[in-house]
Protein backbone atom coordinates (compact mmCIF):
# COMPACT_ATOMS: atom_id res chain seq x y z
CA UNK A 1 0.00 0.00 0.00
CA UNK A 2 1.02 3.69 -0.71
CA UNK A 3 -1.20 6.02 0.96
CA UNK A 4 0.67 8.89 -0.34
CA UNK A 5 1.56 9.06 -3.94
CA UNK A 6 1.50 12.69 -5.92
CA UNK A 7 -0.02 16.10 -5.75
CA UNK A 8 -1.86 17.74 -8.49
CA UNK A 9 -2.07 22.08 -8.19
CA UNK A 10 -5.39 23.22 -9.91
CA UNK A 11 -4.62 25.77 -11.96
CA UNK A 12 -6.20 28.58 -13.83
CA UNK A 13 -4.09 28.09 -16.53
CA UNK A 14 -2.52 24.96 -17.10
CA UNK A 15 0.13 25.84 -20.21
CA UNK A 16 1.46 28.65 -17.64
CA UNK A 17 1.83 26.25 -15.01
CA UNK A 18 3.63 23.64 -16.40
CA UNK A 19 5.74 26.24 -18.37
CA UNK A 20 7.03 28.18 -14.67
CA UNK A 21 7.34 24.92 -13.16
CA UNK A 22 9.40 23.37 -15.53
CA UNK A 23 11.62 26.66 -15.72
CA UNK A 24 11.44 26.61 -11.11
CA UNK A 25 12.45 23.04 -11.56
CA UNK A 26 9.42 21.45 -9.86
CA UNK A 27 7.81 19.83 -12.88
CA UNK A 28 9.17 16.01 -11.85
CA UNK A 29 7.62 16.72 -8.80
CA UNK A 30 3.62 18.05 -9.32
CA UNK A 31 0.86 17.80 -11.64
CA UNK A 32 -1.53 20.13 -12.76
CA UNK A 33 -5.00 20.47 -14.01
CA UNK A 34 -7.54 23.29 -14.86
CA UNK A 35 -9.85 24.26 -12.25
CA UNK A 36 -11.69 27.94 -11.88
CA UNK A 37 -12.77 27.07 -8.41
CA UNK A 38 -13.52 30.03 -6.28
CA UNK A 39 -10.38 30.82 -3.41
CA UNK A 40 -9.37 33.59 -1.73
CA UNK A 41 -6.55 34.40 0.78
CA UNK A 42 -4.00 31.79 2.41
CA UNK A 43 -5.06 28.54 0.59
CA UNK A 44 -3.88 26.38 3.62
CA UNK A 45 -0.80 24.46 2.56
CA UNK A 46 2.51 25.43 1.15
CA UNK A 47 5.71 23.72 -0.78
CA UNK A 48 9.11 23.74 1.01
CA UNK A 49 12.11 23.45 -1.29
CA UNK A 50 15.31 22.22 0.77
CA UNK A 51 18.51 22.88 -0.36
CA UNK A 52 22.44 21.99 0.28
CA UNK A 53 23.81 25.90 0.71
CA UNK A 54 22.44 29.56 0.62
CA UNK A 55 23.97 30.29 -2.89
CA UNK A 56 21.65 27.23 -4.22
CA UNK A 57 18.35 29.45 -2.48
CA UNK A 58 19.37 32.15 -4.49
CA UNK A 59 19.61 30.46 -7.73
CA UNK A 60 16.45 28.65 -7.44
CA UNK A 61 14.95 31.80 -5.90
CA UNK A 62 16.14 33.67 -8.95
CA UNK A 63 14.83 31.29 -11.27
CA UNK A 64 11.49 31.16 -9.87
CA UNK A 65 11.41 35.32 -10.06
CA UNK A 66 12.58 34.78 -14.05
CA UNK A 67 9.81 32.76 -14.61
CA UNK A 68 6.88 34.80 -13.21
CA UNK A 69 6.96 34.62 -9.19
CA UNK A 70 6.48 37.45 -6.74
CA UNK A 71 8.23 37.83 -3.50
CA UNK A 72 6.68 37.12 -0.14
CA UNK A 73 9.38 37.24 1.91
CA UNK A 74 13.20 37.99 0.60
CA UNK A 75 16.05 34.99 1.12
CA UNK A 76 17.48 36.42 4.68
CA UNK A 77 19.72 34.88 7.16
CA UNK A 78 17.84 33.14 10.66
CA UNK A 79 19.00 31.30 13.47
CA UNK A 80 17.87 27.81 11.58
CA UNK A 81 19.44 28.53 8.05
CA UNK A 82 18.76 30.85 5.53
CA UNK A 83 15.69 30.97 3.43
CA UNK A 84 12.88 32.80 1.56
CA UNK A 85 9.53 32.74 0.14
CA UNK A 86 8.23 33.66 -3.24
CA UNK A 87 4.79 33.00 -4.81
CA UNK A 88 3.61 31.31 -7.86
CA UNK A 89 1.81 33.04 -10.81
CA UNK A 90 -1.04 30.23 -10.00
CA UNK A 91 -0.89 31.21 -6.06
CA UNK A 92 1.01 28.21 -4.78
CA UNK A 93 3.62 29.31 -1.92
CA UNK A 94 7.06 27.91 -1.98
CA UNK A 95 9.48 28.16 0.96
CA UNK A 96 13.00 27.67 -0.62
CA UNK A 97 15.51 27.46 1.92
CA UNK A 98 18.72 25.52 3.42
CA UNK A 99 20.07 24.57 6.68
CA UNK A 100 23.65 26.49 6.16
CA UNK A 101 24.78 29.75 6.44
CA UNK A 102 27.83 29.57 4.54
CA UNK A 103 28.38 28.30 0.44
CA UNK A 104 30.72 24.87 0.24
CA UNK A 105 30.46 24.83 -3.49
CA UNK A 106 29.27 26.98 -7.05
CA UNK A 107 25.62 27.93 -6.62
CA UNK A 108 23.47 26.39 -8.83
CA UNK A 109 19.54 26.42 -8.91
CA UNK A 110 18.74 22.88 -7.58
CA UNK A 111 17.02 21.68 -4.31
CA UNK A 112 17.36 17.76 -2.60
CA UNK A 113 14.06 17.86 -1.02
CA UNK A 114 10.37 19.10 -1.69
CA UNK A 115 7.60 19.07 0.93
CA UNK A 116 4.03 19.70 1.00
CA UNK A 117 3.08 21.84 4.22
CA UNK A 118 -0.14 21.32 5.15
CA UNK A 119 -1.64 24.09 7.76
CA UNK A 120 -3.83 22.14 10.16
CA UNK A 121 -6.02 23.72 12.76
CA UNK A 122 -5.12 20.56 15.17
CA UNK A 123 -2.02 19.32 14.11
CA UNK A 124 -2.27 16.06 16.47
CA UNK A 125 -5.81 15.28 15.87
CA UNK A 126 -4.98 15.62 11.47
CA UNK A 127 -1.60 13.28 12.82
CA UNK A 128 -4.20 10.87 14.35
CA UNK A 129 -6.48 11.29 11.16
CA UNK A 130 -3.77 9.89 8.75
CA UNK A 131 -2.47 7.50 10.73
CA UNK A 132 -5.50 5.93 10.67
CA UNK A 133 -5.98 5.72 7.19
CA UNK A 134 -2.52 3.98 6.58
CA UNK A 135 0.15 6.80 6.85
CA UNK A 136 3.59 5.98 9.12
CA UNK A 137 5.06 8.69 10.87
CA UNK A 138 8.76 9.70 10.26
CA UNK A 139 8.65 12.53 12.61
CA UNK A 140 6.80 14.12 15.43
CA UNK A 141 7.23 17.24 17.43
CA UNK A 142 3.94 17.16 19.43
CA UNK A 143 1.63 19.74 18.28
CA UNK A 144 4.10 21.60 16.08
CA UNK A 145 5.26 19.78 13.59
CA UNK A 146 4.58 15.88 11.84
CA UNK A 147 6.21 14.30 8.81
CA UNK A 148 5.66 11.10 7.19
CA UNK A 149 7.18 8.49 5.74
CA UNK A 150 6.21 8.59 1.89
CA UNK A 151 9.06 6.62 0.31
CA UNK A 152 6.33 6.29 -3.05
CA UNK A 153 6.27 9.77 -3.54
CA UNK A 154 8.96 12.48 -4.80
CA UNK A 155 7.04 14.70 -2.02
CA UNK A 156 7.26 14.46 1.84
CA UNK A 157 4.26 14.96 3.22
CA UNK A 158 4.00 17.13 6.49
CA UNK A 159 1.72 19.12 8.92
CA UNK A 160 2.08 22.49 10.56
CA UNK A 161 -0.26 24.41 12.48
CA UNK A 162 -2.51 26.60 9.94
CA UNK A 163 -1.33 30.37 12.11
CA UNK A 164 2.58 29.37 12.17
CA UNK A 165 2.51 28.17 8.49
CA UNK A 166 0.82 31.10 7.67
CA UNK A 167 3.13 33.45 9.20
CA UNK A 168 6.17 31.45 8.40
CA UNK A 169 5.60 32.27 4.56
CA UNK A 170 4.25 35.56 5.16
CA UNK A 171 0.36 35.94 4.74
CA UNK A 172 -2.56 36.61 6.92
CA UNK A 173 -3.76 32.89 7.79
CA UNK A 174 -7.21 34.09 6.69
CA UNK A 175 -8.15 32.20 3.52
CA UNK A 176 -11.78 30.83 1.95
CA UNK A 177 -13.08 28.71 -0.77
CA UNK A 178 -10.92 26.04 -2.40
CA UNK A 179 -7.60 25.08 -1.43
CA UNK A 180 -6.23 24.37 -5.31
CA UNK A 181 -4.71 20.93 -4.64
CA UNK A 182 -5.81 17.49 -4.93
CA UNK A 183 -3.74 14.72 -2.97
CA UNK A 184 -3.42 11.33 -4.39
CA UNK A 185 -2.60 8.16 -2.61
CA UNK A 186 -4.28 4.51 -1.75
CA UNK A 187 -5.42 6.40 1.78
CA UNK A 188 -7.94 8.11 -0.22
CA UNK A 189 -10.47 9.12 -1.44
CA UNK A 190 -11.92 11.67 1.57
CA UNK A 191 -11.55 15.07 2.96
CA UNK A 192 -9.25 15.67 5.89
CA UNK A 193 -10.64 17.46 8.38
CA UNK A 194 -9.28 20.79 7.49
CA UNK A 195 -10.98 20.47 3.80
CA UNK A 196 -7.81 18.63 1.64
CA UNK A 197 -9.22 16.17 -0.88
CA UNK A 198 -7.47 13.22 -1.28
CA UNK A 199 -8.45 11.03 -4.40
CA UNK A 200 -7.17 7.64 -5.06
CA UNK A 201 -4.18 7.21 -7.00
CA UNK A 202 -5.48 5.58 -10.10
CA UNK A 203 -7.78 8.02 -10.48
Amino acid sequence: MTPFTSITLEVPDTAAAEAFYKAFGLDAHLDVRASDAPTSGFRGFALSLVASQPGDVDAVIGAALDAGAETLKPATKSFWGYGGVVRAPDGTICKIASSKKKDTGPAAPRFDQVALLLGVADVKASKRFYVDRGLAVAKSFGGKYVEFDTPSSAVTLALYPRRALAKDTGVPQEGTGSHRIMISGDAGPFTDPDGFVWQTASA
